[in-house]
């Protein structure tokens, strides 16, 4: 099992780390896609949201890479795996199975690493 961890964590620290790289050095040039999906990509872009965006997924990938501050990495993926999987699921299907299979290898790896988030889950007593 202790392999299957540590693949895991190399394989979404990757993902991460290149394409949150392609943000900043544009070595994979695509067309926008059509509709909606577009129009929202194009206003991260206009915005310049997909920089802080494309930031978070290099530092949580260098984390996660790494082998230090793994928590850390995946709480900072998280957010950003959610909206991956939201814009799949809600404006374009193209790419789902790779988001979710993504997501499930994030979730696997929070699993293994449930005890560092254990504090978030203590009902408050007072």
């Amino acid at each position: 099992m202790k392999i299957a961890v540590v693949m895991a964590r190399i394989l979404v620290g990757l993902v991460f780390v290149v394409f949150g790289s392609n943000t900043f050095l544009h070595f994979q040039n695509a067309p926008l896609p059509e509709g909606v999906a577009g129009q929202f990509i194009g206003a991260m872009i206009v915005s310049h949201y997909v920089v802080a965006v494309g930031a978070c997924q290099v530092i949580g990938g260098v984390l996660l890479l790494a082998g230090r501050f793994i928590p850390l990495g995946l709480t900072i993926l998280g957010p950003v795996i959610v909206n991956i999987l939201l814009y799949h699921l809600l404006m374009s299907m193209a790419g789902f199975p790779v988001a979710l299979a993504v997501a499930l290898l994030w979730a696997f790896l929070v699993w293994r690493h449930r005890a560092n988030f254990s504090g978030l889950f203590a009902a408050k007593t007072e």
